[in-house]
């Protein structure tokens, strides 16, 4: 059985985290691997229904993925979450629980993100409309070291996937000729 691992994508709401993993799970079914997708907004309805946005809810959330993506990983499939997961506390239990962790900061700026925002909620947060929204009016502790930074501001999601694939195949997780490993 090939080994798992779990890419971490974190980020502020809108970064690019959905459309990031949707291409790398294209890319990494391209190389035969399994792969499922832990998308924080599926998970929040599924998994941690009845869950509120305090601090300690979100680590709730946090710590319910990071369990699942543990099960995923050590039973050898190729794992991606996508979560704000806005603390680094709980992404650093998270990396702990599962081992083969690659984190992965999917940096955008506020302004540009606001720019992005077809649904206006940005604008709603900035107006106190939206109350405990990341980024706003909630902190989200971007990751100081992370394992890798992808800048969707600047790069298309192409660029971004490419990164995320290289890292990948230099820690060993990806053979660069797409075996298995």
């Amino acid at each position: 059985m090939s080994s798992g691992f779990t890419v971490w994508l974190t980020g502020l709401s809108g970064a690019g985290k959905s459309t990031i993993s949707t291409l790398l799970v294209e890319r990494l079914r391209e190389r035969g691997r399994n792969v499922e997708v832990l998308d924080g907004d599926e998970v929040r309805e599924n998994l941690s229904k009845g869950l509120g946005f305090s601090r300690e809810d979100r680590d709730t959330n946090i710590a319910r993925i990071a369990f699942v993506a543990h099960l995923l990983t050590r039973n050898g499939v190729a794992t991606i979450t996508a979560a704000i997961s806005p603390y680094a506390q709980a992404r650093a239990a998270a990396r702990e629980r599962i081992g083969n962790f690659v984190e992965v900061y999917v940096k955008c700026s506020l302004e540009e993100l606001q720019r992005r925002d077809v649904k206006g909620l940005y604008a709603k947060a900035i107006a106190g409309e939206i109350k405990n929204f990341t980024g706003v009016s909630d902190p989200y502790e971007a990751p100081e070291h992370p394992d890798v930074l992808v800048d969707t501001e600047y790069e298309n999601v192409e660029e971004s996937v490419a990164k995320i694939i290289v890292h990948l195949e230099r820690i060993g997780y990806l053979s660069a000729e797409g075996a298995i490993v």
